[in-house]
């Protein structure tokens, strides 16, 4: 956890909720767990005013609790959930553009609230929508549903969690923190509800002087109130299945521009198919026989048996690797590999980024090593055909910029089946002018190094209130940033 994330989400937990729920989610991310005297008493809060901000994030899934064996409850925040704040506008955007402005406000109103029942989401949504028609249209209860439920089959809203139901006979001592569960299959289970009714328009103010006073209304609505329908389901927005949508565009997109239109329907046909079946972090969707991607290809995409058989051969035989081929059956069982495909975007994306900030050459160098994956120094200068003096410096730009890395260590297996290091001598007393030294990239740990360097931007725009746009984070903008927190503790 860098600071500029920690900063990062300070900014967004003020913003969003405050500055009592703001100290308290910040000081959980610094110090890891805690139980709740330990939170009022470090961070100087009334005990409860640390419930009630402990609550909302709760609410939010921005805290998690566990219980230990000592019947100690701790609270501990997660960092990761909270930087998915600033992708609130994308899942909504995506709502919109799948499920129109009824999933888009669906999706808005769960975002948020954290957790709401489908009856209550239903008429918030009803009475926004009827609220922008024109006068006497309004927006019936029934085809939100009718949404919504389209929502949890495509798994973008769930189910919370419940307190499992206990038998009466003996109930024993209740613990300190229930324990949420909810099985798989009832997860996207959406509750048979009947509601019946039509969103409603506020009231102007001229209606409200004119109507009953706002005294009587509160009491006239409190002894009518009618039971919730689904009092306890509380439903939440699935933010990893928004994340497996987006990287099912991004495979598209990179099947389109590696091949062509056609191989990208292909691709987008079979991520389609296993949307639902193929978890979020599986390494690989479900085998689809060739027969079944025929039949599921959009309706008049004119292509034929025989050339789709071609276009499936011909993804299976490309070096990314993005379709695989698992069997014979059906005409043939093929599959996409998710993290290949994964690996091989984060890896174009480290290319460009090395290429435009270091320069063509550096970019040279940087896929020579991927491609030979350890290299050393006189032999990056012999391959890459430049001279030594500028090849040592371009290695020392990208080393110093974790874009390569020196001294990470590997896996020589040799007649003892030792492992050696990076660094490996030549002579049985390391001396350094008799070692090897060899330049690798760890993809892994660049592309984490980008990511936290595109955290900066966010935080400097959330600073100085002006959009930042800019993929890595400058020395000069870094300075900028200490010198604006140090005006503002003098002032």
């Amino acid at each position: 956890m860098t600071q500029a994330e920690i900063k990062l989400c300070s900014l967004l937990l003020q913003e969003h909720f405050g500055e009592i729920v703001e100290k308290i989610g910040v000081h959980l991310i610094r110090t890891g767990s805690q139980p709740l005297r330990v939170i009022a008493h470090d961070t100087g809060t009334s005990l409860d005013q640390v419930k009630k901000a402990l609550c909302v994030l709760i609410q939010h899934n921005l805290v998690i609790y566990q219980v230990h064996k000592r019947g100690v409850v701790e609270y501990e925040a997660q960092c990761s959930r909270v930087l998915r704040m600033l992708r609130y506008p994308r899942y909504i955007y995506t709502a919109k553009t799948l499920y129109s402005d009824t999933g888009e406000l669906i999706v808005e109103e769960l975002l948020l609230n954290g957790k709401m029942t489908m009856s209550a989401v239903v008429k918030k949504v009803a009475d926004r929508l009827t609220e922008t028609m024109e006068d006497g249209k309004t927006m019936d209860y029934a085809e939100v549903s009718n949404t919504f439920v389209r929502l949890a089959d495509t798994h973008f809203v769930q189910r919370c969690p419940l307190v499992p139901a206990t038998e009466n006979s003996d109930p024993g001592p209740l613990p300190p923190a229930p324990t949420l569960v909810i099985s798989e299959k009832d997860m996207y289970l959406v509750p048979k509800l009947s509601l019946i009714g039509k969103g409603k328009r506020r009231r102007s103010s001229d209606e409200d002087a004119a109507g009953e006073p706002k005294a009587k209304r509160p009491k006239h609505t409190t002894e009518n109130k009618e039971p919730i329908p689904d009092d306890g389901i509380y439903w939440q927005a699935n933010l990893d299945r928004f994340h497996q949508h987006f990287r099912d565009q991004a495979i598209v997109s990179a099947v389109a521009n590696r091949m062509d239109q056609t191989s990208s329907e292909i691709g987008r046909t079979m991520l389609r198919m296993s949307e639902i079946t193929t978890p979020s972090s599986a390494p690989f969707t479900q085998p689809l026989s060739s027969n079944e991607i025929f039949r599921s290809l959009p309706v008049g995409y004119n292509i034929s048996k025989q050339l789709l058989d071609q276009y499936l051969t011909l993804l299976a035989d490309d070096p990314l690797e993005f379709v695989g081929k698992s069997g014979d059956s059906g005409g043939g069982m093929y599959v996409i590999n998710l993290h290949k495909a994964l690996g091989s975007l984060a890896t174009a994306t480290l290319e460009s980024v090395v290429q435009e900030r270091f320069g063509s050459r550096c970019a040279r160098i940087f896929r020579l090593v991927l491609q030979k994956r350890h290299l050393e120094q006189k032999q990056v200068e012999d391959f890459a055909m430049i001279p030594a003096k500028e090849a040592k410096d371009m290695l020392y730009k990208m080393l110093s910029e974790n874009f390569i890395s020196l001294q990470v260590t590997i896996s020589v297996i040799i007649a003892n089946q030792q492992s050696w290091p990076r660094e490996i001598p030549k002579t049985p007393d390391h001396a350094p002018s008799r070692t090897f030294y060899l330049y690798t990239v760890n993809i892994m740990s660049a592309a984490r190094m980008l990511l936290h360097r595109c955290y900066k931007p966010f935080y400097l725009n959330y600073l100085n209130g002006t959009m930042c746009i800019c993929l890595l984070f400058p020395q000069s903008i870094a300075n900028l940033i200490e010198r604006r927190q140090f005006e503002t503790k003098e002032n």
